[in-house]
Formats: structure tokens, sequence, C-alpha cells
């Protein structure tokens, strides 16, 4: 907890429990498939709070066919006319599907209100439309889990200053990332309200401490199996079958190719 930190994790110690929790989630996900279950894991929280991180680790060793991002751009013109839950309902996950919201409709609740995106109106109906709406889907049978990663403000100029220097990572700063520094408190207001009215019993919120993103990535794999009732789904038997004899096929010389240099020879 912030206030009373736990010993820092070694990187092995980190490396072997991911592992064992990837592989965890690997099995979770086969049994996803073997039900026909649905789940969507929500990704919230302050801007270099470690969600991106985590839905990497989480979904490293997963089929793509079976698990997705939804990391929705900007809503275009057409979608600021609709029904505002309506662009995340087709992202929904279909039987044996597993979904991973990379920020989600509460977007009205931190960034839209605290920049002024959406009216006080508006504002207003989703924090009465969005209970509803997650009990809807809670009720239609998709199991539905919520994360608030959680950081403090030392620990995020830190991550920003880091991302300045760093040009590889450099594209996960915005201008609005920046400006959310000066709206410290307004966002924690924002939080602070969004959680009294859709922390409800169907779909809470859970709080994920990220100063130290190791132990956060774990904490918050280790929470999402434990969630979910899932168990072991035995593997289909496969056998490699054997290769047939050759009907005499020859390669064609490699000189009508053209092919990739060989870049790594030079190293």
């Amino acid at each position: 907890m912030k206030g009373n930190r736990a010993p820092t994790l070694s990187r092995k110690v980190y490396e072997a429990e991911l592992l064992r929790l990837q592989t965890e989630l690997a099995k979770l996900q086969e049994w996803v498939r073997a039900e026909g279950a649905r789940l969507v894991v929500v990704f919230e929280g302050r801007d270099a709070a470690g969600k991106g991180g985590a839905i990497r680790r989480v979904t490293e060793y997963l089929n793509p066919r079976g698990a997705r991002i939804a990391a929705l751009p900007r809503p275009t013109e057409r979608e600021r006319t609709q029904w505002y839950f309506q662009r995340y309902v087709e992202h929904l996950p279909a039987a044996g599907e597993i979904v991973l919201f990379d920020r989600s409709w509460y977007n009205r609740a931190g960034v839209e209100h605290v920049m002024g995106f959406c009216t006080p109106e508006e504002h207003e109906r989703f924090l009465r439309q969005c209970p509803a709406f997650e009990r809807m889907l809670v009720e239609d049978g998709i199991l539905l889990r919520k994360y608030w990663f959680s950081v403090s403000d030392t620990a995020q100029q830190e991550r920003f200053r880091r991302r300045l220097e760093d040009p590889l990572r450099r594209w996960k700063l915005s201008p609005m990332d920046l400006e959310s520094i000066t709206h410290w408190e307004a966002y924690s207001r924002a939080k602070d309200e969004m959680m009294v009215h859709t922390d409800i019993s169907e779909a809470p919120w859970y709080i994920v401490e990220s100063d130290d993103k190791r132990r956060a990535r774990l904490n918050m794999m280790a929470h999402l199996l434990a969630s979910v009732p899932y168990h072991e789904v035995p593997p289909p038997v496969l056998n490699l079958p054997e290769r047939p004899p050759s009907t005499g096929y020859e390669r064609p010389p490699r000189d009508l190719r053209t092919y990739v240099p060989d870049h790594a020879a030079r190293l």
C-alpha cells in the first residue's frame, strides 16, 4: 500500500510468477472457449498508471483469435450522435471470447468530464445509465471485471519524464497527458464521483496499487484468475503425421527470387 511500501520484487521472482500466471491465463482462455463464456476486462486509471503494460502481459501468450484488445480512438462525428454506449457494444465478446478494454466507456466519467468534452448533462446521464448498462451485461451472462490502476502523482511525474526522454516510448505521451498534470485534483474528484455511482455489487471496481508496476501486474492477474471459476480443459490429442515420400519436386533456383539481405550476418 502507498505509504507502507512492500519490498521490491526481484526480477527473478517476478518473471517466474509472471510466467506461472500467464500459463494459468492460457488455461482460462481455453475454458472460456470450451464453455462458450464471454469475459470483459476493463482497464482504467490515470495516464501512465501501467494499464498498457498490464494488458500486454495478460495477452502475451493468449490466442489472438479469441482474445483481443479494444482501444477505441476518439469518436467520429457520426458516433457523437449515437447513444453513448453504442460504439462500445459492438466490441463486446461473442461466445468463447475475451475482450480487454484499454480504457472504455468510462472515458465519459474521466477525461471527457474533466476536459469539457461532454456537457454536464451528458456526464450526469452517464452516471445514471452506466450501472444499468453494466447490470444488463452481467444479467446476459457476460463476466465483467473492472480494474482501476492507482498511481501516485510522484510516480506519474517520473514516468512522464522517462517517456519524454525515450524516443521508443515518446508516442505514449500526448499533450493531453501532460495537461492532466495540471488537473490532478479535478481527475481525483471525477474518479471519486464515478466510483460512488458505478461501484455496484454486480460489477464492482477493483483498485490496483500501481506505483510498483511488477507488483501491480502480478496482483491484477492473480485476482482476475481467482475471480473466474475456470478449470483446466484437457487439450485435444494431436499426432504429428509422417511426412509423405517425395514425388520428385525440386525447389526453383534461388536466383529466380528476391531475398531479404542477411543483415544479421554483418553484426
